[in-house]
């Protein structure tokens, strides 16, 4: 395997890693305050469908991303409020997420578009183009830093650079400031946050905002960034592989880059080599294209290591009185 064919298939992975790096680091925000959310897969099926829905109508990429960030905070307010301030739940909460999106995306497109669920095919301003950075034509010929500047780093939207910023940002937020200490501690023990005069609820609805914006930006780049508009089931399971990938990172926002970026690579070495060949035997392309889903069966069977998640995660609070 030549160095071009390495970074072709790292490229891919970068491409195929960012909705599940900002569904990822959402889950993050949301667990960190002690709500669960596995309807990370709904939120991010409703922003795909609201981000080809407008920017097919209006042509507009900017249009369908502030329309799909719109569409999964409604969704995420849904289960803030059955979830915090209805103390519901939180699982079943999520699943009736993940249940409404997936039919009240085939409606409204079937109702709008009548194409059977999709929305028309995106072009031009309707779609992220790739970003250049600067120098990248005049450093490709120079051996090894070249193609990996230019193939690898530069050349991708928008959307790709700002889920790469997050992560960053998401370990600055949580770990450096006084509010990510008061939302971990929330996640941890919500009655001594309460005991210091801050709102549990306040913090754990803006968590869960911050979610809903970050499974947003998962959705648009998923219907206009690396596809071209909206088909039925278009998430394809990556809320739930999102989930194991936030277990394996032990919910940690470095860890979350390292998880998401190996779900990444084994999508691109199955996209790459269907059937991968090894010599004395074949790997069918059926087992190369399952990888994905059955490293998340390793990860939630325990096969990793043991992961503790935040104590009063999935717990709804209630204020003594």
């Amino acid at each position: 395997m030549d160095i071009n064919t390495i970074i072709q298939i790292l490229d891919s992975a970068v491409r195929l890693m960012t909705p599940l790096l900002l569904a990822c680091l959402a889950g993050l925000y949301s667990e960190r305050s002690g709500v669960f959310d596995i309807g990370l897969e709904g939120k991010m099926l409703m922003a795909a469908f609201s981000a080809a829905a407008v920017a097919a109508v209006t042509g507009s990429a900017w249009l369908g991303l502030i329309a799909a960030v719109a569409g999964s905070l409604l969704l995420s307010i849904v289960h803030g409020v059955a979830s915090i301030t209805f103390r519901g739940n939180q699982l079943i909460s999520g699943v009736a997420i993940n249940f409404l999106a997936s039919g009240m995306t085939v409606l409204l497109g079937q109702t709008w578009f009548g194409l059977g669920g999709r929305t028309p095919p995106l072009s031009g301003a309707g779609r992220f183009g790739s970003i250049e950075l600067p120098f990248a034509d005049a450093l490709a010929p120079v051996p090894v830093i070249g193609p990996i500047y230019d193939e690898l780093i530069s050349g991708h939207s928008i959307l790709v650079y700002v889920a790469f910023l997050a992560v960053p940002l998401t370990w600055w937020l949580l770990f450096r400031t006084r509010f990510g200490l008061r939302l971990r501690a929330v996640g941890e023990n919500p009655a001594s946050v309460d005991t210091a005069g801050v709102s549990v609820t306040r913090l754990r609805y803006v968590a869960i905002a911050i979610a809903g914006v970050l499974c947003g930006l998962a959705g648009a780049y998923l219907a206009t960034g690396l596809s071209a508009g909206f088909v039925k089931e278009m998430t394809a399971g990556r809320g739930f592989i999102a989930l194991a990938a936030l277990i394996f990172a032990k919910w940690r926002p470095w860890g979350a880059l390292f998880a998401t970026f190996l779900f990444g690579l084994l999508e691109a070495i199955a996209n790459r080599y269907p059937n991968l060949d090894l010599g004395p035997i074949t790997i069918p392309s059926m087992f190369m294209n399952a990888l994905p889903y059955i490293l998340t069966v390793i990860i939630l069977a325990g096969f990793v290591g043991r992961a503790i998640p935040p104590r009063a995660g999935g717990e709804p609070y209630v204020k003594e009185r």
